[in-house]
């Protein structure tokens, strides 16, 4: 059983910067492929980026590509998601989830991920 917990979310004026954390529970952290996920009123959850389970590999969705870094510290049992250049359009719920195993085809897809934390807003005022 892997508990996250995500901090760091907030308001922020349009071209800003927020750093995300998400704390994980638990000995086998580095097991993980941690991603990130979003979810705007209306609107379905969404994939962000994730990090595979050494770090060494990342992956981006196409929106936020050049704008989004994710990284993790297994030492810390923590991934983090630094957003710069923020758009309006970022604003949302954002969560961070854990997937074991962490096959290829499980990477993009929210259904496949095992836990999942209680979410953080993300606000974006133009």
């Amino acid at each position: 059983q892997v508990q996250l917990v995500e901090s760091g979310g907030g308001l922020v004026q349009a071209g800003g910067s927020l750093r995300l954390s998400c704390a994980a529970s638990g000995p086998t952290f580095s097991n993980y492929r941690m991603g990130w996920f979003r979810q705007a009123p209306g609107k379905e959850r969404e994939f962000v980026a994730a990090v595979s389970t050494s770090g060494g590999r990342t992956y981006y969705a196409d929106g936020v590509k050049g704008r989004f870094t994710i990284s993790r510290d297994n030492a810390k049992n923590t991934v983090y998601l630094q957003m710069n250049s923020l758009k309006p359009e970022d604003t949302a719920v954002y969560y961070c989830a854990a997937d074991q195993p962490p096959l290829t085809y499980h990477i993009y897809s929210a259904e496949w991920y095992d836990y999942w934390g209680q979410g953080t807003q993300v606000t974006v005022s133009s």
